[in-house]
């Protein structure tokens, strides 16, 4: 059985009446930047004209009720499809939508999603759901809007958050619960990352959680290959093994440690030195995640677990980081009761934040990692999210020791 964090004073019941008028300037201040940073018309950067991938979704989806090939043609706009067969299935009634509505309702459908990660992320530390809650949670997601990883996600109609809140929910829930473990199944099966919460639920103990977890993962694989045999054959024995169908292990926008060592050594990451760094870190963060779960700090622990997936996945988007989200929640809960840690969630704010630069009057770049490469800090910058990652699993590190300190005293 979890242990009270000896950290966590009583939780909360609601945010301060300074928490909520400090939520409200920042997002007031969040709207003001996503609206004059960038025309929200502009083509291929406004935040009211995208939609691009939750279309190719539907073009998806709409391949598999055609009796088209998923995998060897390519989508809109010349993309190629590069989530699993099942997710196909899961994006079918996007095509009970007209084509012209898809977009802003995937992005209202986002914005209620994010809303609700939020929501979930409070009753992870304990929180009562009140009108208070609701409102400071409404104000903490439209904050959220301008980080780059919710812009970007909210943009290109990506489903980042949808599966956030899935892999949240399950751990919002009694760890004997029965249902624990689906909505992280029902996840990997439409992307394949989340199958780093089986790992982390194993490492944790929590064998029904991951049992159920797995179980649905693979009746996701194997009822979708009798509905789409000939899309579930060229995925598991090609597609799958096609990394170079994402993008370059060089991309700038790769915020991975493969990203990283593209990066520094300007070209692919071999396998073999990809490994050598990503498995250390994969070890650390599963022992950290860990103990937190075990001092009862189950949210930095699921949080932390998400960060880990993005750094130690061989390709992760900036889009990927939408688990940055929960840790401001983490934080912002952390500076009601210290006002220190205003100073932790504003440093990494700042860090992740949409932030722009015009190449031109129709060309914009979104992201401190997508900054022009000769800037001086541009290096740096170039593998932001991972340095933000080492630093929130160093000082989770140093957490744990102090947990484990109170706890032998």
């Amino acid at each position: 059985m979890n242990t009270r964090s000896a950290w966590s004073a009583r939780p909360i019941a609601s945010p301060t009446n300074a928490t909520l008028l400090f939520l409200l300037g920042c997002a007031i201040a969040a709207v003001t930047l996503i609206f004059t940073t960038v025309d929200p018309w502009l083509d291929k950067a406004g935040i009211l004209v995208g939609g691009l991938d939750v279309h190719v979704y539907r073009d998806g989806a709409s391949r598999i009720l055609h009796d088209q090939p998923l995998y060897t043609e390519p989508t809109l706009r010349g993309l190629l499809y590069t989530y699993t067969p099942f997710s196909a299935i899961v994006f079918l009634p996007t095509n009970l939508i007209p084509w012209q509505y898809l977009s802003p309702i995937w992005l209202t459908l986002n914005l209620a999603v994010l809303f609700s990660c939020i929501m979930t992320s409070w009753r992870l530390l304990g929180y009562r759901f009140t009108g208070r809650l609701a409102a400071g949670s409404a104000l903490l997601a439209l904050t959220c809007t301008f980080i780059e990883p919710v812009r970007t996600t909210l943009f290109y109609g990506q489903i980042n958050i949808v599966l956030m809140l899935l892999v949240l929910w399950d751990f919002s829930r009694r760890d004997r619960s029965r249902l624990r473990g689906i909505g992280i199944g029902i996840a990997a099966g439409i992307k394949l990352v989340p199958l780093y919460f089986v790992v982390q639920l194993l490492a944790s103990r929590q064998w029904r959680s991951a049992g159920t977890a797995a179980l649905t993962f693979v009746a996701s694989v194997v009822l979708t290959w009798f509905v789409l045999p000939a899309d579930s054959s060229t995925y598991w024995t090609t597609t799958f093994f096609q990394s170079e169908r994402i993008a370059p292990d060089t991309h700038p926008a790769n915020q991975s440690l493969r990203g990283v060592l593209a990066h520094l050594t300007h070209g692919p990451a071999p396998l073999w030195l990809w490994l050598l760094v990503a498995l250390p870190v994969l070890a650390a963060g599963l022992f950290v995640a860990t103990a937190l779960h075990r001092h009862g700090e189950r949210l930095l622990s699921v949080t932390l677990a998400g960060l880990t997936a993005c750094a130690v996945s061989p390709f992760s988007w900036g889009h990927h980081w939408v688990w940055f989200v929960p840790l401001l929640v983490y934080l912002v809960h952390r500076a009601q009761m210290n006002p220190r840690w205003w100073i932790a969630a504003a440093a990494l704010y700042l860090s992740i934040g949409g932030w722009t630069y015009h190449w031109s009057e129709t060309w914009v770049s979104v992201g401190v990692f997508l900054l022009p490469p000769w800037w001086p800090a541009a290096p740096l910058l170039m593998n932001a999210y991972v340095i933000a990652y080492l630093a929130v699993l160093g000082s989770a590190a140093l957490m744990v020791r102090r947990l484990a300190r109170s706890a032998a005293e």
